[in-house]
Parts: C-alpha cells; structure tokens; sequence
C-alpha cells in the first residue's frame, strides 16, 4: 500500500506555517498509511472518519472534527449518503503552537494519558469559522498567509475557552522516543485487528524491525502474545460479561468460531462453552 505524505502530496504550499485546504473525494479509502508532516484540524463535513494512531483511535462523523498531532496514521475515510467525502484541512506547524501558547501566555495542562487525536463537537461558532476558512481559501497567497495566521490563534483560543488547555499538551509534549512510541502502540491496539505491517507503520518501522523490536521488549513473537491478549479478554468476556462464543470471536480477532474455539481451548483447556458452564 502507498503511504501518502500530507500536506505535501495535496499541492500545497508547505512553506507556510498555516495553510488550509478543501478536500474531497467520491471513494472510500480504508486504512490508509499516512504521514502527517504537520498538525492538523480536519474539519469534517460529508461522510464519516476513523483514525488509528499510534496511541489512540477515533470514529466521527460530520457532527464532529479532529485535532491531529503530526506523525503517522491509519485513516479511513467513508462515503456519505450522497456519495462524497469532504473535510477542511487547516494545517499548521509545531513553532506555530508554541507562538500561539507564549503570545497568550496559555500553559497545557498535563493529562492523565497522552493522545495523538482529539475530537470536538461543532456548534455554531465553528461552523462559522469552517465556512470562513473556505472564503479565505480563495485569497490571493499573501493575504491568505495572513489571514490564516490569524484564524488559527482565532481557533485555538476558542477551543482552549470550551475545552481547557489539556489538548495542547498532544501538540508540544515530546514523544519522539523511539521505546515509549513503541510501547504505547503495542498496549494501545493489543486487541484491534492491524496487521502487523500497519503496526510497524505507526511505529515508523519496517516489520522485520518491529518484530526485533517487539521480541526484545516482550520476549515473544507479536503473533502468540496478540493472540493470548485476545484470549485473555474473551476469558475475560465469557466469565464476566456471561457472553457466548459465537457473540465473541470476531470482537476479538477471530474470522471463524471453529478456530476460535480451537485456539481457546489449546490454552486453557477447556473450550468457551465448558468454561461458561463452570
């Protein structure tokens, strides 16, 4: 699959700090590999999104829009009931955070996790602020530049009015270790269904790297400790929850019951029914 570099591959002007662009497209993409060289808010109109990063995941749909922290990603994108997709892109560069928090003086407060995506509910002010950027879209650069410059401290003023300044710790906090990057991409998707080329995406590795990578950090290979994750959480799920096996396979990871089951009973002994039984 190809990995699509944004804002680059979008002909836009990446010299500049904050850049907005109108995207749309008549076909679905699932998963995507993409590359995020900038922050951004996508404000998403037609269709739905879903978005994996390396440690955190989000669905929304066009009553909702995202804060992306740059860096590497699996996006989906789902045709409306009319057949198109459509989002306004509002790009912007790390420095340009740190200008706006010392000019307003604002502090990030710290959050109890860290997240690579956030997303906010559209009221009538963003509203009014998408269709703005779409008008200034249509300026001649120079006066776009500026106007940009000046809708973004717009934005993230408002936003840090509603929501508090938490979300700004994902845009300035450093998460270029290599080890924790790592880690929070195993624990954070250890019972989505990725591959493990999408794992190694998000990792900003090759899979023969992540494989070294994860065998030196769990002394196991990906395939037998992603499996005995699942099967832990469908012990989990039978004995808690008092689900089935048939209500459970696919949530977690399996194609068929049969191998489910199989896979189930080669570690504990006894298949899903017997232990709902006991």
């Amino acid at each position: 699959m190809k990995i699509i570099t944004i804002p680059d591959e979008l002909n836009s002007d990446t010299s500049q700090s904050v850049q907005v662009y109108d995207y749309s497209s008549s076909q679905e993409a699932a998963r995507k590999q993409i590359v995020l060289n900038q922050n951004i808010l996508s404000f998403l109109t037609e269709g739905t999104k879903d978005v994996v990063f390396d440690n955190s995941a989000l669905s929304i749909d066009n009553s909702k829009f995202l804060l992306m922290k740059s860096g590497h990603c699996l996006m989906t994108e789902k045709l409306s009931e009319v057949k198109n997709y459509r989002s306004v892109l509002l790009f912007f560069s790390n420095e340009t955070v740190l200008q706006f928090l010392r000019k307003n003086k604002v502090t990030p407060g710290e959050p109890t996790e860290f997240r690579s995506v956030h997303a906010f509910a559209y009221d009538d002010f963003i509203r009014r602020f998408v269709n703005s950027l779409l008008d200034i879209a249509k300026l001649p650069k120079t006066v776009r530049e500026k106007l940009l410059a000046v809708k973004f401290e717009e934005i993230m003023l408002y936003l840090t009015e509603i929501y508090g300044s938490e979300f700004l710790y994902s845009l300035t906090a450093n998460s270029s270790d290599t080890s924790q990057r790592f880690i929070r991409t195993i624990e954070s998707n250890q019972l989505s269904k990725l591959s493990l080329k999408e794992l190694a995406f998000l990792c900003g590795m090759s899979v023969s790297t992540f494989k070294r990578e994860f065998e030196k950090h769990y002394s196991e290979s990906p395939s037998k400790w992603f499996q005995n994750k699942r099967l832990e959480h469908a012990h989990f799920l039978l004995n808690q929850r008092q689900k089935n096996s048939s209500e459970i396979y696919f949530e977690v990871g399996y194609e068929n019951l049969s191998s489910f089951i199989q896979a189930y009973k080669s570690k504990y002994g006894i298949t899903p029914k017997q232990q709902v039984k006991n």
